[in-house]
C-alpha cells in the first residue's frame, strides 16, 4: 500500500458516498430531495417514459452504483453504472445551462464522471474489496464498461425524444 491506494481511496469513496447521498435524496426524501413520489415527477416532466421504471433505474444506480464504488466492488462495473447516470443528467438536464454550477450547468456532474472514469481506468487500488477478495479486471475490460457506460446513458437519453416523437406522431393522426 502507497499514497496512491490512499489516494484512490478517497477518491472512491468521497465518489460514492456523494452518489449515494443523490440517491438517497430520490428514494427517501433525506436532505431535502424530491422522494420517490417528487422524482417520479420529476423524470415524467423530463420526457421518460414509463417514468416509475426510469425513476427506479435512476435511484438504484446512485443507490448501488455508489456504494460498490465507495467500498471498491466490482469497481470498473459501478463505475460505468455511474458513468451512464451522469451522462444523463447532463445530457438531460445541465447541458443547456452551460458548464458553471452556479447556473445549474454540468461542471458538477461531470468531475463525478470524470473521477469514475479515472478510478475505473486505475483500478480500485489495495484498499478496496476488490484487492481483498482478488477481484481484478484487466485493461481492456475496464476501459469497455466504462464505454458501455457512457453509451448506455446515451441511449438513455434518447428515450424523451423518442416518447416525444411517438405523440406528436400520435396527436397528428
Amino acid at each position: 500500500m502507497d499514497s496512491a491506494d490512499i489516494g484512490l481511496a478517497f477518491l472512491r469513496i468521497v465518489i460514492g458516498l456523494t452518489m449515494a447521498a443523490h440517491g438517497a435524496q430520490k428514494a427517501f426524501g433525506w436532505w431535502s430531495g424530491p422522494g420517490p413520489d417528487g422524482w417520479r415527477r420529476a423524470v415524467a416532466s423530463m420526457g421518460f417514459r414509463p417514468s416509475g421504471l426510469w425513476a427506479a433505474i435512476s435511484t438504484l444506480a446512485e443507490l448501488i452504483g455508489g456504494p460498490l464504488l465507495g467500498v471498491g466492488l466490482f469497481t470498473p462495473v459501478a463505475a460505468a453504472v455511474l458513468v451512464g447516470q451522469c451522462t444523463v443528467i447532463i445530457g438531460q438536464v445541465h447541458l443547456p445551462k452551460g458548464f458553471w454550477n452556479r447556473n445549474s450547468g454540468y461542471e458538477f456532474p461531470l468531475v463525478l464522471a470524470a473521477g469514475a472514469v479515472a478510478v475505473a481506468l486505475i483500478g480500485p487500488g489495495a484498499l478496496s474489496l476488490d484487492h481483498l477478495l482478488g477481484i481484478a479486471f484487466d485493461d481492456a475490460v475496464r476501459l469497455g464498461l466504462v464505454v458501455v457506460g457512457a453509451l448506455g446513458g446515451l441511449a438513455a437519453l434518447m428515450v424523451p425524444r423518442v416518447a416525444a416523437r411517438d405523440e406528436e406522431a400520435g396527436s397528428a393522426r
